[in-house]
């Protein structure tokens, strides 16, 4: 019996001590090499969106209005902009603010009214600023006193960016807009930009609905308040539905191509991703309940697999009987290995998410207590998230174990051109940004950091995931140069379901892991989706929630 885990003390806060100039927010991010010319045929990186009511532009040139070089993320502060270079007729709708310890990269949206002569009209001045908190009081390093103020609307209008000053004086009413109610949607906090020591902090802003069919858009603005209080800013609502800023088939494929992932596998890696179809015709068998004893093999194209319905526990995906067959179908193909790509609007179709999923025939995730945490078919992803504005690659969401991160640009690897890395863990396929040993875990009230092994590196071993593509979704596009394979829309598991009894399983722990650890590693086993468990293979790809939804995180 193997236990895979690691226990570490928590330790004080460590604060960095650097020069401000060498900071890596005085230095602007840029791709490694300028983003292509696309090909033509939408208002796709047009550099304005159309919104209905609204137009929005996407600024990321700015001036400086105030810093603080201590707090926030490492310790280093954070810098907060204006910004410049407004094109005519559109107005700010805030300010933008970002921690010191990433490079600069960075916007917020500017609009003007595309409604007018209408009455009310989508963008008014406000009446007033509530000054929401100074840095007056606080013994912190920083270039002046910061003041931030939250523009009041009138009725029938809401705020969705905050004002930054050096002055206690209160802004000039026309230096912001703010919105008319019905065009904006709630928001939620995303991630910490700084926080004071008297319990103020400000944060990034998200939508509070996101997915497909949500319609808020994230304006790059930010939200200042102390821990409790109520939300005093909202986002803006997307009315146009034709989505016009969304790639054609063209341009997709061109986006595919400038920054379609390269993935790496570990070198002692074993069992490697294929086609689906190479699954097929090797050996893969599809079981029915009740007729266990005469499974058939499945088609090249999944053609007799069940179609649609639910995940009702009739049919399952298995392995040949025989253990040769069985062990060579483990291994996968590297070389027939395609990328099933997935094209969906998010942020109300601001950005292009870009899903690439990749199948692999056999997963075993590293915390391996007899058979748990082995499953036949494994399905795993990685999203690239495409700044509709610009057609510049924003960030890339690293899928683990069921929920997995966000990875901004400037924090990416890239293999050549714009191409981002990835690196597939050892045996359990989770995707990482960086090499290394990464511990996947869940929070423990002893703060004791427990939970699966996945080891990460570079090898001769890899995929270059723009070289054999299959488009399978693009609802926006109506089906426009897609081909939906019959297995696509197989909602059954790719795997046999295993009856396993934990509390069995668990018991044997209990001469290895003593006290608060041996509670910790069960509440960590517990937590864990049934596939990471071992006890059912997964589900497809369009029966996973960010199908249609956000990816979880």
């Amino acid at each position: 019996m193997k236990v895979n885990c690691r226990l570490q003390a928590s330790s004080p806060f460590t604060t960095l001590k650097k020069d401000n100039s060498t900071l890596p927010i005085n230095t602007i991010f840029k791709l490694p090499v300028p983003v292509p010319k696309w090909p033509p045929g939408t208002n796709f990186a047009s550099g304005e969106i159309d919104l209905g009511a609204l137009h929005v532009s996407q600024i990321t040139s700015f001036n400086k209005v105030w810093a603080t070089y201590e707090g926030g993320p490492d310790n280093l502060g954070a810098t907060f902009y204006e910004p410049t270079s407004i094109p005519e007729e559109f107005f700010m709708l805030g300010c933008y603010g970002q921690p010191n310890n990433q490079t600069l990269y960075g916007w917020v949206l500017v609009a003007k009214d595309a409604s007018l002569p209408a009455d009310p009209p989508g963008l008014t001045l406000p009446i007033d600023y509530t000054l929401v908190w100074s840095s007056e009081s606080q013994k912190i390093k920083q270039d002046d006193v910061g003041y931030i103020w939250l523009p009041v609307p009138p009725d029938g209008y809401t705020s969705v960016g905050h004002i930054v000053t050096t002055s206690p004086q209160k802004p000039p009413i026309d230096k912001v807009r703010v919105v008319r109610s019905v065009l904006t949607e709630s928001v939620e906090t995303d991630t910490w930009i700084w926080g004071a020591n008297d319990g103020f902090n400000i944060y990034s802003l998200r939508p509070m609905e996101r997915g497909i069919k949500a319609l808020g858009i994230s304006v790059g603005t930010f939200i200042a308040k102390k821990d409790g209080e109520e939300m005093s800013l909202s986002c803006l609502k997307n009315l146009n539905l034709s989505y016009p800023s969304m790639p054609n088939l063209d341009q997709v494929q061109a986006l595919i191509q400038a920054y379609a992932p390269v993935v790496y596998f570990h070198p002692d890696e074993k069992y490697f991703p294929s086609s689906v179809s190479w699954f097929f015709q090797n050996g893969a068998l599809l079981y029915t309940k009740g007729q266990e004893s005469n499974p058939v093999l499945i088609a090249q194209d999944g053609s007799n697999l069940p179609q649609n319905g639910s995940n009702d526990g009739n049919y399952w995906i298995d392995l040949p009987t025989d253990k040769n067959a069985s062990d060579s179908l483990k291994k996968g193909n590297l070389q027939s290995a395609e990328s099933y790509i997935h094209i969906k609007p998010a942020l109300g179709g601001t950005f292009t998410d870009i899903a690439v999923w990749i199948f692999y025939p056999f997963n075993v995730f590293t915390i391996s207590l007899n058979e748990v945490g082995e499953h036949v078919s494994d399905w795993e992803h990685v999203t690239l998230r495409v700044n509709n504005f610009n057609g510049e690659l924003q960030s890339v969401y690293y899928s683990a174990h069921s929920k997995g991160i966000w990875v901004s640009a400037p924090e990416l690897e890239f293999e050549s051109n714009n191409k981002p890395i990835v690196y597939a863990s050892l045996y359990g396929h989770a995707s990482y940004p960086h090499a290394g040993t990464f511990i996947h875990n869940v929070p423990q009230p002893e703060k004791i950091i427990i939970g699966a092994r996945n080891d990460t590196s570079k090898s001769n071993f890899k995929m270059d995931t723009a070289a054999q593509v299959s488009l399978v979704g693009a609802d926006y596009l109506g089906g426009l140069g897609i081909v939906e394979q019959p297995w696509l829309n197989y909602a059954r598991e790719w795997g046999p379901k295993k009856e396993l009894d934990l509390d069995k399983l668990l018991k044997g722990v209990d001469k290895f892991l003593p006290g608060k650890l041996k509670d910790a590693f069960e509440r960590f086993v517990r937590s864990l989706p049934p596939e990471s468990l071992g006890e059912e293979g997964p589900t497809g790809p369009k029966w996973k929630d960010n199908w249609s939804g956000d990816e979880k995180v």
